[in-house]
């Protein structure tokens, strides 16, 4: 065992040396999976343990599954826009399965040489949930349990969470008294009846924190057949939100949890109704820190829009009572904040047919994006040329300003990239489509940012964590700080450091601007919170002299001069001139006609009625930057009538 721990660290420093960097999202090079107890050990071999690995980069990319317990791995490979799938073997199973309360090495560790996004589902024909897995870069050291009230007339089954040790010597406490002190890949696993929901835990490293709950009661009194085991990897409280808009999955009807932070948390909210539930509190304001409310919201409603004045975390919940299928099993899934969209997605379903009994089954991707631009939403199937979204019905919450639609999922073996120039975030569910013998649904966040939200600054509106993938052209940059809980009155609240020099008359200012040329720059926050604890944010800001333009015609007519100009003639031909594009991307260049999309090609014609048309081109450059180009085209054919003289 010695030998291959030895050899895992030799792969693992040479992956490091090649990794590229990476956004702060969902997708990453490194991760952490545990599983929780739901069934006894006999029955693992009738149970799918997946791990689902996709790859949503045009490079191909390899990695290892190591399995801590046992000492061994499993290599793969990822074909760009493909995904792996690995089944657990028994002893596999066995090896990474918690079943008693308290200390083990019961953990995999998965890593790659580019980054990958990570799934894993526990799945049989009785009960079964997924989760998508958090990279290491997205891992933190405080935590609030959210689960569900486990079954209340039978206490054989039990809530549970699971937490991973990414480093040694790490500390785990509940609710401020320490409860394992864990290596490297070991695991803590508790349990309690009937909900923990609210537990706070922290860490003096940064772990991995899973919800396991046993088998679930949703809601509360559901018999035994009814019952479901809940898997949900959980964020840090420094990812958490305070504006979110909760869509709903086809059950007709999904249950929300809110969880406070911090004392004297209020909540608004337009489209859901409180419930009373054990441990929930019945009113929206002055809630406490780990104390939750519970919402019960409709489709028809088309979601929920929530907002807070302290960051919360929010689980959403499919309950028993799917429609025309009233014993489908329950599942939870994270919902991110409104402040976590990203501008591309992807998504690959679960492969449902590997669990016995699941022939009838729909698999959906979630989409979530704002309403005024949801239409421009494309979709890439394996790495194919993003094409508009067909046989969906766009739902809109007028209050949050958002949609959502529910996008059939009809190959297991397909990937599916979604793309938004102004931002979504994506959800998966899977659900049986007629009663069999086959009752399990699942429901996960499948892709969104996992920014730093509780001290933050932006550069330009790019948060700090997003600056390297953003390059930037020389000239004005301004600095805007959001910081919860910011000390107030102390003589030094907020410093701000250039390339680890202070920037003069920028202290105590939340905002700042600043001329730069050329390079690369390290921009470092400092702040003092209310406690008089400090802290440190950076972002690596990257200036480039650019040589990168981008204009279009119409008929020959710039598009800044469309607006002052009106065409007789209904056929526009539209040429794209543009300097530095991105010369592989899929979403190169992109045409919009009334924020609907049109082409991606470089030219093109089109006939118009009579009227006004609002053409947007935006455009990919090669350094990974975005332009948005607009033009106001203005359509009036005149029809003229030659009256013939006699003379």
């Amino acid at each position: 065992m010695r030998i291959v721990k030895f050899i895992l660290t030799v792969i693992t420093l040479l992956l490091s040396s090649i990794f590229l960097l990476q956004a702060q999202n969902s997708e990453g090079r490194e991760f952490w999976v545990t599983y929780g107890y739901s069934e006894p050990l006999t029955a693992l071999p009738t149970t799918s343990f997946q791990i689902r690995i996709v790859n949503g980069n045009n490079q191909p990319t390899s990695g290892y599954i190591y399995f801590t317990p046992l000492g061994t791995y499993e290599h793969f490979t990822v074909n760009p826009f493909e995904v792996y799938d690995y089944n657990l073997t028994d002893p596999q199973k066995e090896a990474v399965y918690n079943t008693i309360m308290g200390t083990s090495n019961k953990s995999i560790y998965i890593f790659s040489a580019r980054p990958i996004s990570v799934y894993t589902g526990v799945l049989r024909i009785s009960t079964g949930d997924v989760t998508n897995v958090l990279p290491v870069t997205a891992l933190n050291t405080e935590y609030y349990h959210i689960s569900y009230e486990t079954m209340i007339n039978n206490n054989v089954f039990f809530d549970a969470y699971a937490v991973v040790a990414t480093q040694n010597n790490t500390q785990v406490f509940h609710n401020n008294l320490l409860a394992a002190t864990l290596q490297k890949g070991e695991v803590y696993y508790r349990t309690f009846y009937p909900d923990m929901t609210g537990a706070h835990i922290t860490s003096n490293n940064p772990v991995a924190f899973f919800a396991v709950n046993q088998m679930a009661s949703i809601p509360p009194g559901s018999t035994l057949n009814t019952l479901g085991r809940l898997f949900q990897q959980l964020a840090p409280v420094n990812t958490w939100g305070k504006t979110f808009f909760v869509p709903v999955t086809s059950h007709q009807y999904n249950f929300v949890r809110i969880v406070a932070s911090r004392n004297g948390t209020d909540i608004t909210q337009i489209g859901g109704t409180i419930r009373t539930v054990p441990g929930g509190q019945s009113s929206l304001t002055n809630l406490q820190a780990g104390q939750f409310v519970e919402l019960n919201i409709n489709l028809a409603d088309s979601g929920c829009f929530i907002t807070t004045n302290y960051p919360v975390a929010i689980c959403s919940y499919l309950p028993r009572g799917l429609t025309n299928y009233p014993i489908a099993t329950p599942a939870q899934s994270w919902i991110p904040g409104k402040e976590q969209t990203v501008f591309r997605a992807m998504i690959a379903p679960f492969q449902m047919s590997t669990v016995t009994g699941a022939p009838c089954y729909a698999s959906h991707a979630l989409i979530v994006a704002s309403t005024p631009t949801r239409d421009s939403t494309k979709v890439s199937i394996d790495g194919a040329p993003p094409v508009n979204l067909t046989g969906i019905t766009w739902r809109a919450n007028a209050a949050s300003g958002m949609s959502f639609c529910h996008f059939p999922l009809t190959n297991d073996n397909s990937t599916y990239t979604f793309i938004n120039p102004e931002g979504l975030f994506i959800m998966g569910f899977g659900t049986p489509t007629s009663p069999s013998s086959t009752i399990v649904s699942y429901y996960y966040l499948a892709y969104s940012a996992m920014r730093d939200l509780d001290a933050a600054f932006y550069a330009n509106d790019i948060h700090f964590q997003d600056l390297k993938y953003n390059p930037t052209c020389d000239g004005l940059v301004e600095f805007r700080a959001e910081i919860e809980g910011l000390h107030q009155t102390h003589e030094e609240r907020i410093r701000w450091f250039v390339n680890g020099t202070e920037e003069p008359g920028t202290l105590n200012q939340e905002t700042w601007q600043k001329n730069f040329t050329a390079g690369n720059y390290d921009i470092r926050m400092w702040v003092r919170y209310e406690n008089d604890d400090t802290i440190s944010k950076t972002g690596t800001l990257i200036i480039k002299s650019c040589n990168q333009s981008a204009a279009f015609f119409a008929n020959n007519v710039l598009h800044s001069e469309l607006k002052d100009t009106t065409f007789c003639n209904k056929n526009v031909n539209f040429r794209a001139e543009i300097e530095g594009l991105h010369p592989t991307a899929s979403d190169s260049i992109m045409w919009y006609i009334n924020d609907v999309f049109e082409t991606s090609q470089a030219t093109w014609n089109k006939t118009f009625e009579n009227g006004t048309y609002e053409i947007k081109l935006v455009v990919h450059y090669d350094n990974d930057t975005y332009a948005t180009l607009t033009g106001t085209l203005k359509i009036q054919a005149l029809w003229i009538k030659i009256r013939n003289v006699r003379y």
